[in-house]
């Protein structure tokens, strides 16, 4: 058989709060939203492909899910889903994106030892194809039925995710799974067809506020104003006096936004004896090995509050979004004991 093209992902549209799931006609179906890479699995009865939602595929990178899944799948399909890593933490598993991110390395020796070391999952939240027949346009809840029909009893490395129609399990989950590392919720309308590329789904995610201290920032890409602001917060662990650990970037501002606060930083500049700007140096990734990663030392003297969804260890998970400056807030009383910790859950509750 030959690999079917395969359709572009179905997108979501970001809520501030779970529906109601008097929303929609047809009423809702609310599961977990998974922080890893969509993926559109085909399997043409002999191998499978992995799509992605951007122009590059995912098969080379996943060689243990293409190989295991060639073999587990019973018959020729597309299903829909997001591939993820697991680790293991103090007995219970949660997601990792950072042993996820590594897998997109153009040596396929790296990329064959990484897949012996951090297999990969592949949950699936959509069937689109099932052998000869086409699923596209039938309801999310007839797709859902076939979903579980067909792969509901199959096991590792395919999981399906779960769902429940109760829209008070769904703010629980909200809250809860994001102690194994998920991303929020997304609720789908029962009675939709599936929609490449359209964002006809629902999605909540998480989103706190934490007050960080500015520690420079990045010249904009344009060569004018400020690109980004790095920020950090204080670590009152260790024995000696605090140390100021950097936890992630501001971006999105205006082109006006970024000119003022040029002027605006100034007087926090740290300068050599020259009086020329002293230039510290960011780390660096494989996402960023040529990139300008240098920034403008600030005197750690300015706070500001911003908005996060989650953290990634000790740094936030996505760039966080400036909300205001706080002038009465010292420097010092920004640690990271601000943080909201979730609870542990362990990722085998969230999968059927």
């Amino acid at each position: 058989m030959v690999h079917p093209e395969l359709p572009s992902p179905m997108l979501a549209k970001a809520l501030d709060a779970v529906p109601e799931p008097g929303k929609v006609d047809g009423g809702l179906s609310y599961e977990p939203k998974w922080d890893g890479f969509r993926g559109i699995v085909s399997f043409d009865g002999e191998t499978v492909e992995i799509g992605s939602r951007g122009a590059k595929p995912l098969t080379r990178y996943f060689p243990e899910l293409t190989d295991a899944l060639a073999g587990l799948l019973p018959e020729p399909c597309v299903l829909d889903g997001e591939v993820v890593v697991p680790r293991e933490v103090d007995g219970r598993r949660r997601l990792d994106w950072e042993a996820l991110s590594q897998r997109i390395h153009p040596a396929e020796s790296r990329i064959r030892k990484l897949a012996e070391e951090t297999p990969a999952l592949f949950v699936a939240f959509d069937l689109l194809r099932l052998g000869d027949r086409e699923l596209l346009d039938e309801p999310f809840e007839v797709r859902r039925t076939a979903l579980e029909q067909f792969a509901g009893s199959l096991g590792a490395p395919l999981q399906i995710t779960r769902t429940t129609r109760d829209v008070e399990q769904a703010r629980r989950w909200l809250d809860e799974f994001e102690g194994a590392g998920l991303d929020g919720v997304v609720a789908k309308p029962l009675a939709a067809p599936y929609a490449p590329g359209k964002r006809t789904l629902f999605k909540i995610k998480h989103h706190r506020t934490a007050d960080v201290v500015l520690l420079g920032y990045r010249v904009h890409k344009s060569g004018t104003g400020v690109g980004s602001l790095l920020v950090g917060l204080y670590d009152t662990d260790g024995a000696g006096a605090p140390e100021l650990r950097g936890v992630g970037g501001i971006s999105a501002f205006s082109d006006v936004r970024r000119r003022e606060l040029v002027d605006e930083l100034e007087p926090l500049v740290e300068r050599n004896d020259a009086g020329d700007a002293v230039r510290g140096e960011g780390e660096r990734n494989r996402f960023s090995s040529s990139k300008d990663v240098s920034f403008v030392r600030l005197r750690p003297e300015r706070v500001a509050e911003v908005r996060y969804d989650q953290m990634e260890g000790s740094r936030f998970r996505h760039t966080a979004q400036f909300e205001r400056w706080r002038p009465d807030r010292d420097p010092l009383s920004c640690t990271f004991e601000q943080l909201d910790v979730p609870a542990a859950y362990d990722l085998g509750d969230v999968l059927l």
